[in-house]
């Protein structure tokens, strides 16, 4: 954003429906004027009417060989119950996609962060899905096809493939539509505001059992006397593991009078010691990852500014803001290595999304690509969450950076070189 647009963003960003008016006006007026083309610093691999999802985990198998992707039914509408997802993964070979391998079908999914299917190892993954009605989480095996069922849906997968976080998707949909599923759960709890009963969960995936190790009413007892923290329905999301399985990390939510407000921390829970604190980030928290140095890189607000940070969990006093005021806008977060990562923008007054290579010692931004975002892939309310956010994802060896895209005018997934810059 330029100075003036950041100016008006930070003038309106507490009264959304006035944000969200005011910004598709905006919009006309540029769409009158010539389109940018597209852009990118490197040739992009593309197989249309694929899509993975969030950026917080990769797509790319450890040996770098497939790509897990989400092949949709459609476009243009949020998924509803019984709604089906192919899911599977692409041959992948010198920076070309190969045959695409169908594992089965997802009936719990949505447009932002797919069915949540990951690699558990180089011969499994896991994503949820639909039993007996009831939202659960299937493991297969890629080669043999065989499949083993979890009670439970998933949320992140510990690196050493032991444990699982979960929380309910019923509530994450009601409070915050487009990113939980359609379907009833028995543990909700939702027309509580912070009940005891529910919150954040551990999934031992080798017994089958779940644990909650932080519930809603412990977190409100945090911030009761926070901004709408009283009146305000409470939610977790956003889980992630440490790389070292030390930390698990999570967003703490709540909502306001105004449904379409939410306020939230950053919660770390060391699942050693078995204790957790929030992090130094306000109330305003959307993205993050994790490195192998046990730092995350969140867009937060950071010492009063809302920017990129990077939150040192063993030495909060090494954290530090990094390279603002050139990234003065949300998004999402992959790490390239320890010292660098990269991150998107979402679609600017030209429909136009940005990817950036950010070093971390130096501060210096390199612009990846700019690729035009039709207006028919933008949501249209809350309750129509169908945005195609670029949610980049870097392959574990740093090679290659994947992500969504719908700058040829379908939803697609994309491929990038990246080893110009690793």
């Amino acid at each position: 954003m330029n100075k003036i647009e950041k100016f008006v963003y930070d003038i309106l960003k507490k009264t959304p429906w006035i944000k969200l008016a005011v910004r598709n006006v905006y919009q006309k007026i540029f769409d009158v004027l010539p389109r940018k083309k597209n852009y990118s610093v490197s040739p992009i691999e593309i197989k249309e009417g694929y899509f993975f999802g969030f950026h917080d985990i990769s797509p790319f198998s450890n040996d770098g060989n497939r790509i897990l992707a989400n092949c949709p039914p459609f476009n243009d509408h949020m998924p509803q119950k019984g709604d089906p997802l192919k899911i599977g993964f692409f041959d992948f070979k010198d920076g070309k996609f190969g045959k695409f391998t169908e594992l089965g079908i997802s009936y719990s999914w949505n447009f932002h962060k797919g069915c949540r299917m990951q690699w558990l190892n180089q011969e499994c993954v896991i994503y949820n899905t639909i039993s007996k009605g009831n939202m659960v989480s299937q493991i297969t095996n890629i080669n043999s096809l065989q499949s083993r069922m979890l009670d439970f849906p998933i949320d992140s997968i510990s690196k050493n493939g032991t444990l699982a976080s979960s929380f309910s998707y019923e509530r994450l949909e009601k409070y915050m539509p487009g990113y939980g599923y359609p379907y009833k759960d028995s543990y909700s709890f939702i027309e509580n505001k912070a009940p005891n009963e529910t919150g954040m969960y551990l999934i031992d995936m080798k017994n089958n059992s779940r644990k909650l190790i932080v519930s809603l009413s412990d977190l409100f007892k945090m911030v009761r006397d926070e901004e709408n923290a009283t009146f305000g329905y409470h939610y977790v999301t956003h889980s992630e593991f440490s790389q070292d399985n030390k930390y698990l990390s999570f967003l703490h939510r709540w909502v306001g009078k105004d449904t379409r407000k939410r306020y939230t921390r950053l919660i770390i829970y060391d699942l050693q010691k078995k204790t957790y604190f929030s992090a130094p980030t306000g109330n305003m928290v959307s993205h993050y990852v994790w490195n192998d140095l046990n730092q995350i890189i969140a867009y937060c607000n950071f010492k009063g500014i809302d920017c990129h940070a990077l939150i040192d969990v063993e030495n909060i006093n090494n954290s530090k803001i990094i390279g603002y005021p050139t990234l003065n806008s949300d998004g999402h977060q992959s790490f390239v290595n320890n010292k660098a990562f990269v991150t998107d923008t979402y679609p600017d007054k030209y429909r136009m999304a940005k990817l950036f290579y950010v070093n971390m010692d130096t501060d210096e931004i390199k612009l990846l690509a700019s690729l035009y975002s039709p207006k028919k892939f933008q949501s249209k309310s809350s309750y129509g969450h169908i945005a195609c956010d670029l949610h980049p994802r870097v392959s574990h060896d740093g090679k290659f950076v994947c992500f969504d895209t719908v700058h040829t005018g379908k939803r697609s997934l994309a491929v990038m070189p990246l080893n110009i810059y690793s």
